[in-house]
């Protein structure tokens, strides 16, 4: 209801310019911008699709919908012909909701397929490019789209924002509940956003994004450089930890993923590259990776 600041116009003004979007609003978290978009979008006639592997911000704003009346369809992760199925049947107010890229397997999701399918049926496409720091940073897609992000991953601050239509953020300034009744992001964490969003769009920023895709490419030379995220999975809990705890005593911090994050029989390394790594650093990681067997 009030604390807003020069500082967060400013990054809003600057969000928005970066996604093309006519307007944008930050959140104090990643997490409670799903919950809030998802929630403010809910009510008796709509429908809300969402991917299996979507993020756990993105389920939980899912079940709050559910609980404000909306309907939520959970579809096979990118199964198209579902989504294509779920829109031409329902008579209402319709969205589809999908990390773009997800946070467990580092996979794309068919962003242009999606949109396409939205534009046809009149949904609105909820686009969560939390993980997407190699992008594509997708444009003029045949849809409207409301762009979910965060501030405390690649721009290393702290925070979330949406990013659409004015009227659309109007909705959410007016209806959205974990914007409304919490405190807002603190000036500090606001400016180095701002700071680090300047850098991210400045050529050094094109220059970081160019190492971290060398990085990934290092890991998984036979496929693009789509994520910085690169799972290699054990199938068994304990084969994870101990892998974990191995690759731990070479001075390497890869965490293992275990249920429920992901499904029983997936537990995986999950590594997480940054443009920080260096190439002596990368090279340990790929042998470690190696001599346990991994490639």
């Amino acid at each position: 209801m009030s604390g807003d600041r020069p500082i967060h116009e400013e990054l809003e003004k600057e969000l928005a310019q970066w996604k093309s979007a006519d307007a944008a609003l930050v959140f104090p978290t990643g997490y409670s911008a799903n919950l809030g978009v998802l929630s403010a979008l809910a009510g008796a006639g709509v429908l809300i699709c969402s991917d299996a592997l979507n993020h756990a911000s993105i389920i939980d704003g899912c079940r709050l919908a559910a609980s404000l009346g909306a309907r939520v369809e959970t579809y096979a992760h990118a199964d198209l012909a579902a989504v294509s199925a779920l829109l031409r049947d329902w008579p209402g107010r319709s969205a589809v909701v999908t990390d773009a890229v997800f946070s467990m397997d580092g996979d794309l999701a068919p962003v242009p397929e999606l949109a396409d399918l939205c534009g046809r049926h009149g949904g609105l496409l909820v686009l969560d490019e939390a993980h997407a720091v190699l992008g594509p940073h997708w444009r003029e897609l045949p849809c409207e789209v409301l762009h979910i992000g965060t501030l405390s991953k690649a721009l290393g601050s702290q925070g979330g924002f949406a990013a659409a239509t004015k009227e659309i953020v109007d909705l959410l300034v007016n209806r959205c509940r974990p914007f409304i009744y919490t405190t807002g992001l603190a000036p500090p964490s606001a400016a180095a956003a701002l700071a680090a969003l300047r850098i991210l769009r400045s050529p050094e920023g094109s220059e970081l994004r160019a190492r971290l895709q060398g990085h990934s490419r290092r890991l998984r030379p036979e496929q693009p450089p789509i994520s910085p995220i690169v799972p290699f999975v054990t199938g068994s809990e304990s084969a994870a930890l101990e892998a974990s705890a191995a690759l731990l005593d070479m001075g390497l911090f890869v965490p293992a993923v275990r249920p429920p994050t992901v499904p029983p029989g997936t537990s995986r390394l999950r590594v997480t590259l940054s443009s920080a790594h260096t190439e002596e650093e990368v090279d340990l990681l790929v042998e470690a990776l190696q001599g346990l067997g991994f490639s």
